[in-house]
């Protein structure tokens, strides 16, 4: 295509993301910022042959508009659509499968060295944002990479850090110099004259300090100086949204026979008013107004994520060592009003994990107590720093997990199915899940009163509307609490965190058909209370766990393990998600998906009843 049906096209696609996303919901303001890049990417290479690799995937909109999902886009992040990220059984396009951050360089390197291995032409390109560039393991891979020396092309989407005019004027000239063939052609003639002086110690001399003040003047006048100390020939920053620039450089980079990172600087929102100007409330946003950007929000209590917010913050002002840690995600734990509050004692480390993990060790080594909150989903990227630094040496570090469940629409690489399992095998660890918003702050207070490691896992969303005390009563450690009691019950159903009130309603259903049914909340998932589990056992015809999390491994497994170690048979059913990877939908859809209603719930413990009376012959009830 022409440059003018380029820019055209871009205009085109600008919209239909724009329409899309204001219907269903998804990260606009990335995907809004790459669609000259993403155009420029695919005017020049042939992604039949070549392959390119996604950072997060929240950019990747346009890319999916161009490989044969444009007709299908409108079903974007809905149940049985597209996703909202790269899937390679989506397409053979998606190459590599992304959803959590800085993994792009070392899986293009990955299968840069398979078509090698292969004899298959073919470049790789590896696109990654600045803040997952933040990620160890995107230097891991860079360091890699330029030691191998292949000709791998990362670009540097860079849609945060500001370019001062004249350096990137100077970076511009030097990198079209970099581009053309006689350069480094002249290059190489030069080292060899150098290396052919007869006087070996003097031309290598020569060599090293002809080498040492070109790296110096770069160093000092030219960004990117880090990556060519790792190995990469850095080309940039250019215009992120100049097509005509973005076609010359991928088209004359060729020439290097090198590992090259080109550094783009484009616009978060790009085209979109209102995402141009919050790009951070439009990066990841719900149905919304197209024409004024009005974000739609319906009624409702207050989120989880506010009431932990408000709860560390009431905890802080009591206790001084109270620190507050999180990894490039400060609004969306809620912790940016900790941040205004007490500026001092508050920690983004970008998005690196493992870092903050260990960080908070380190400082509960200190004498601090710390905090860490991170989504559940990418708390799974520091189990090593949780086993070693913090639970190893029994460290008070209380790690809260938000958004633990399925969360709706980001579908499978941001469940957070997987805390209860990861978590639950780790010695010295405490677990615990609240039921409600109130008894959320609850167990912040009282796992600071602790002097032990913990982690709190609760859902993404509003509360249940319940009244939230100021001062919040005091929990037994390691206790579970009764919520609907019965005499001589047919039924017990020990229920975790958000399936307290499914499981609740599903035994009023069950009632109704004259069936006893007792409801615990379990509170805690370690240590959980094994003894009024086994005297709920031994009184109930039928033992029932519910978590909104995987099966395996999970609260259902250890309630398992407790009855085969104490040698009690009385039956029991697990209920949770099943050991597969759930795809996208909304909350409602995927929990009715999983069977984690009141009535699919109910519909399970009578079939199980039935077969337990009339053996594995299902009677309708």
């Amino acid at each position: 295509m022409s440059l003018a049906e380029l820019e055209e096209l871009a205009g085109e696609i600008r919209e239909l993301i724009l329409t899309t996303v204001a219907k269903n919901g998804g990260h606009l303001a990335p995907s809004l910022g790459t669609v000259e890049l993403t155009l420029a990417l695919y005017s020049v290479f042939d992604f039949r042959r070549d392959k390119l690799v996604w950072d997060v995937g929240h950019q990747a909109y346009t890319h999916k508009i161009l490989t044969g999902r444009r007709d299908t886009f409108h079903t974007l992040r809905t149940l049985g659509g597209i996703t909202g990220f790269p899937k390679r059984a989506e397409s053979p396009f998606d190459s590599f499968g992304v959803g959590h951050a800085s993994t792009s360089i070392s899986a293009a390197l990955g299968l840069l060295i398979a078509a090698e291995i292969e004899n298959i032409p073919r470049r790789v390109i590896a696109v990654i944002g600045d803040g997952a560039l933040t990620g160890g393991e995107a230097f891991e891979a860079l360091n890699h990479a330029g030691q191998l020396k292949k000709k791998l092309l990362v670009v540097l989407n860079d849609n945060e850090m500001s370019i001062d005019k004249n350096v990137g004027a100077l970076s511009e000239y030097l990198s079209q110099l970099r581009l053309k063939p006689q350069y480094h052609r002249a290059k190489k003639e030069f080292e060899d004259f150098v290396k052919n002086i007869p006087f070996r110690d003097i031309g290598e001399k020569i060599l090293l300090a002809s080498k040492s003040v070109r790296h110096g003047l770069k160093s000092a006048i030219v960004p990117g100086a880090i990556f060519e100390a790792l190995g990469f020939t850095y080309l940039g920053p250019i215009d992120g949204h100049d097509l005509k620039s973005m076609r010359d450089i991928f088209r004359k980079v060729d020439v290097i026979d090198a590992p090259v990172l080109i550094h783009v600087h484009t616009t978060k929102g790009k085209g979109y008013a209102p995402a141009e100007t919050s790009p951070d409330k439009f990066h990841g946003v719900g149905k919304f107004d197209k024409t004024t950007g009005q974000i739609f929000k319906k009624p409702a209590p207050p989120s989880y994520t506010e009431i932990f917010s408000q709860a560390v913050i009431d905890c802080a002002a009591r206790n001084d060592k109270i620190v507050a840690i999180t990894a490039a995600m400060p609004s969306g734990t809620g912790l940016k009003k900790f941040a205004e509050k007490f500026p001092r004692r508050f920690f983004d480390v970008g998005i690196a994990e493992e870092h903050a993990v260990t960080l908070a060790a380190g400082m509960a080594a200190g004498g601090l107590r710390p905090v860490v909150a991170i989504y559940s989903t990418f708390m799974q990227r520091a189990y090593d720093q949780i086993l070693h630094d913090i639970c190893l040496q029994n460290l008070p570090v209380v790690l809260c997990l938000d958004r633990a469940g399925l969360v709706g629409e980001d579908g499978a690489t941001h469940h957070g199915a997987f805390d209860l399992a990861y978590l639950r095998t780790i010695p010295n660890m405490n677990i615990l899940a609240p039921k409600d918003e109130n008894e959320l702050r609850q167990m912040i207070f009282a796992t600071f009163a602790q002097d032990k490691p913990a982690a709190i896992r609760y859902p993404r969303g509003a509360g249940l509307g319940v009244k939230v005390e100021a001062e919040p009563a005091e929990i037994d450690w390691g206790k579970a609490q009764v919520v609907l009691e019965s005499a001589k019950p047919d039924v017990t159903i020990c229920a975790v965190g958000t399936m307290v009130k499914t499981s609740t309603e599903a035994a009023r259903l069950l009632r109704e058909k004259d069936i006893s049914v007792g409801v615990i909340n379990a509170r805690f998932v370690k240590p959980f209370d094994a003894e009024l589990i086994k005297e709920s056992a031994r009184t109930s015809r039928l033992l029932v766990t519910c978590e909104e999390g995987t099966l395996t491994g999970g609260f259902g497994a250890a309630v398992a393990e407790l009855l085969a170690d104490e040698r009690i048979a009385t039956p029991l059913l697990r209920l949770g998600i099943a050991d597969k990877f759930i795809e996208q939908g909304t909350r409602t859809q995927l929990l009715d998906l999983c069977g984690l209603t009141a009535q699919k719930i109910s519909q399970r413990i009578l079939e199980r009843l039935n077969e337990m009376i009339f053996g594995f012959l299902t009677v309708t009830t």
